[in-house]
């Protein structure tokens, strides 16, 4: 029942099913298309319990669930009525009005996302074949060897099959079309070809581009390239196949469509992605692997603390699915990547910084969202950390990204390499060792990176309290602090909090706690509550210089009081009639011992007193 609540809010706050083009998940969030982002609800939603935050990139509306999404999406689903019993394909549309890197980004994602869990899987088992081979636990020449890495290792050598089918959903094409263009690129006898010992003749003589011609289609001559675990050659592929496809249905009649259509697509698409597409994909794949792998050559030190800085700001946005494509190139050109390494120790990095706040926070629901971003974190998973926690809180975010960054240059140092697409987190490890070397320094070195970034810790001298709110100490409409016309209070140097514009002329305590201070002017009042806010009400701007007049005070310092008892009174008329704003600014000095101080009611415009106000988390 919890997640049918919580799908129903959802719905509701991205502007209902009709609003909604498509919606698909990833590790920890929901991924909508919607029709029209300005009909959304992102304030309620960010509030919404369940809901981490909310992020707007890349052409996508993004609500980030956290450790649940998976069980969150399947019930979204259901209760949304989605098309296909539990399915809403990620369409890609051309039409889309989105930047080229935007659509670049969402390209690569709806067509990795699908296969994530499973690719990670594939490589965390691939990758402790290799330690296990390391340590000489397992033997190459054993069954169980054999067996272990032809799960792992089998999964990547029919990577075009499988790019096939999640490319082909993203291009609209005949998803059996798509997995049989992959099937034919990995077919064994085309592989074999690639190091045949026939040589009919040689293009390219001389240049970068030469290639040997094992055989010719139709007369024409095919240049052969390794596709097997490539990923760049199958997606063009496919994007060809789209256009094919989409030919041949306005040309074959209906009657016989079901057929035909995959016949004219297969045989336009294959034999073109043999002759053009497969080596000229192939070389783009090279070159992009040869520029970033000319950069991080230039200073592995400098390319890891600039990756290891920026890494989480790039999960923010969704850009880091950018450098999987990278990796993906490096890893078929070269058999290695030295990119993407370089930001392992930034979830590392996150999780010291949670640990942290865990340890010291005396927030309950804090902690419940401390505890399983700890525990994610470990794992590669960030993003319950940085929505749910250090982001908000701005000073942990920024020491997990200097953590990060020294963490990055330690590897960068190192000489670390990624042989694999491995896990995340501690399950990246196994994915370093070179299977020709073994557990070298380079391993070694990102160990020390990840327990390095991972000592980071917010200021032990902060504690954090626990959560309450307080009432309002008048009656009146709400003002943002920001707008009060006074620089000591809208900068929030005193602190957070809100200001009020007093329809009625007493001030009350907003919670229970003892009279701090009290100025013998009347005009303010500190208050220490019994939950540990140290509260400022300050009636009017410059009203000190009034001397008293127009104020009569209730309470004395040292005084206790309950909460919704009056403090002060004060003619409203009179003070301003002196030329003074009455203007009211409450604010909790002691800010930095909570995690936010937000309005209970964010959408309140105006308040009696004694009603909720501030909820201080």
């Amino acid at each position: 029942m919890a997640y049918e609540d919580l799908s129903k809010k959802i719905i509701a706050g991205v502007g209902g099913k009709d609003n909604v083009k498509s919606v698909v998940h990833c590790t920890t969030r929901l991924r909508f298309k919607l029709k029209d982002e300005s009909a959304t609800h992102t304030d309620e939603l960010k509030d919404t319990d369940g809901v981490i935050t909310v992020v707007q990139s890349g052409g996508q509306y993004q609500v980030v669930i956290g450790n649940e999404v998976a069980d969150v999406y399947e019930t979204l689903i259901r209760v949304g009525g989605f098309a296909d019993g539990g399915s809403v394909p990620d369409d890609y549309e051309d039409g889309e009005k989105m930047s080229i890197f935007d659509r670049f980004i969402d390209l690569i994602s709806g067509i990795f996302t699908p296969m994530l869990g499973v690719l990670c899987a594939a490589g965390m088992i691939k990758g402790f074949v290799a330690m296990f081979v390391a340590f000489n636990w397992l033997s190459e020449n054993s069954g169980t060897y054999k067996i272990l890495y032809s799960i792992g290792d089998g999964f990547f050598y029919f990577l075009p099959i499988v790019l096939g089918l999640t490319a082909a959903k993203k291009f609209h094409v005949d998803q059996f079309v798509g997995m049989a263009i992959g099937m034919a690129l990995c077919y064994p006898s085309i592989v074999a070809l690639n190091s045949s010992k026939t040589v009919l003749s040689t293009l390219f003589s001389g240049s970068i581009f030469e290639s040997q011609i094992h055989a010719t289609f139709l007369g024409i001559p095919v240049v052969m390239m390794s596709y097997t675990s490539s990923v760049i050659p199958i997606i063009l592929a496919v994007w060809f196949a789209s256009k094919v496809q989409a030919f041949a249905k306005r040309i074959v009649p209906t009657v016989v469509k079901t057929f035909l259509v995959p016949f004219i697509t297969l045989l336009i698409a294959v034999p073109i992605t043999f002759l053009i597409i497969g080596p000229v994909a192939s070389w783009l794949s090279d070159g992009i692997s040869t520029v970033c792998v000319a950069i991080y050559n230039f200073s592995p030190i400098v390319a890891g603390l600039v990756m290891g800085a920026f890494w989480q700001v790039f999960v923010i946005f969704g850009v880091h699915w950018g450098f999987v494509a990278v990796m993906m190139a490096n890893l078929a050109s070269q058999g290695f990547d030295p990119i993407l390494g370089l930001s392992l120790a930034a979830s590392f990095a996150q999780t010291g910084v949670v640990l942290g706040i865990l340890l010291q926070t005396k927030n309950q629901k804090t902690r419940g969202i401390a505890l399983p971003a700890f525990i994610s974190g470990i794992f590669g998973v960030t993003e319950p950390a940085i929505y749910g926690l250090t982001l908000p809180r701005k000073r942990p975010f920024i020491l997990s990204c200097v953590a990060a960054s020294i963490g990055g240059g330690i590897i960068g140092f190192a000489g670390t390499k990624m042989y694999m697409m491995g896990g995340m987190g501690l399950f990246s490890i196994p994915a370093a060792i070179n299977s020709k070397t073994g557990v070298d320094g380079s391993v070694y070195g990102l160990i020390i990176a990840m327990a390095i970034a991972a000592a980071t810790k917010v200021e032990p001298s902060v504690t954090y309290n626990a959560a309450t709110k307080l009432s309002s100490p008048e009656t009146g409409q709400i003002i943002p602090l920001s707008e009060v016309k006074d620089e000591v209070f809208s900068s929030g140097a005193m602190g957070k909090g809100v200001a009020i514009e007093p329809t009625d002329g007493v001030l009350y305590a907003p919670a229970d706690g003892e009279v701090a201070l009290v100025f013998p002017t009347g005009h303010a009042v500190g208050l220490n509550t019994t939950d540990g806010a140290e509260i400022l009400m300050h009636i009017g701007m410059d009203t000190v210089e009034l001397e008293g007049k127009g104020f009569e005070t209730l309470v004395q310092k040292g005084e206790t009081v309950k909460a919704g008892q009056p403090l002060v009174k004060f003619d409203i008329e009179a003070i301003k009639a002196a030329g003074y704003p009455v203007t009211t600014p409450m604010v909790v000095t002691n800010s930095k011992n909570y995690h936010d101080v937000k309005l209970a009611f964010p959408a309140a415009t105006e308040v009696n007193a004694t009603e909720p106000l501030l909820q201080l988390d």
